[in-house]
């Protein structure tokens, strides 16, 4: 049913447009009633978002595991995974999605909410591995909308790509750089091995960024995202 609902409600955005689309449209398209819509969704945004609660609970409880072997920004991007691995379960559609997300800014504000909703869970398990330190809270806050940054800046050009190619392999480098540039010194657990020597670059791979030396860290990561980005 649950699925049913969902085919119908793309198949007549796609047609239709959304803001065109009822959610009596969908519930007739899809042969059942308003009360079966509204069990499985509070609202017609919700399901464009079919996964996104199952995916936040997912990863709340995987967070709440509090593996303690696991260094804490490892962890956090071990977690941001679960949401690739959403989006990757189903590729045509989560183009689709994006595409009409894209399209509306109603969705695209949705969108943000349930983002802020992934960001809060993983800076309040941050929060908890680093009470009682210099700045622990300023620092989960920080790590945490970086994981963010990279995950969404990797999946996105996944998605712009109509999702050819490897998008696990796309999140791992982004995510690589959070680990590489907050693992070490982040938190407790062991410290993430040092990749070592990076090999010859020509001119066009090499990204200098300069900025000043109380530049909080936020603006740092943006700057450097911005600037790969531009590369």
């Amino acid at each position: 049913m649950r699925e049913a609902l969902v085919a119908a409600a793309f198949r007549l955005f796609l047609e239709r447009g959304y803001e065109q689309t009822t959610v009596d449209d969908i519930v007739s398209l899809a042969g059942v009633g308003r009360r079966s819509f509204f069990r499985y969704f509070p609202s017609k945004e919700d399901v464009v978002f079919p996964d996104h609660e199952r995916c936040l609970a997912d990863m709340t409880a995987f967070l709440a595991a509090r593996d303690r072997e696991h260094e804490p920004v490892r962890r956090v991007c071990d977690a941001a995974r679960l949401v690739l691995g959403m989006y990757a379960e189903n590729p045509s559609f989560s183009v689709q999605r994006y595409r009409l997300t894209k399209q509306v800014p109603g969705l695209r504000a949705y969108e943000l909410s349930v983002v802020w909703r992934y960001e809060r869970a993983l800076a309040e398990y941050l929060r908890d591995r680093f009470a009682g330190r210099p700045d622990g809270t300023l620092r989960a806050d920080v790590i945490a909308a970086a994981v963010v940054a990279a995950h969404n800046n990797a999946l996105r050009s996944w998605l712009r790509s109509d999702g050819l190619g490897d998008p696990g392999a796309a999140v791992d480098h982004a995510l690589g750089h959070v680990q590489n540039t907050f693992g070490r010194a982040a938190g407790p657990g062991p410290a993430r091995p040092p990749i070592g020597p990076l090999p010859a670059a020509d001119a066009d791979d090499v990204v200098v960024l300069v900025c000043r030396r109380d530049a909080p860290l936020w603006r740092v990561v943006r700057e450097l995202e911005e600037a790969v980005g531009r590369a």
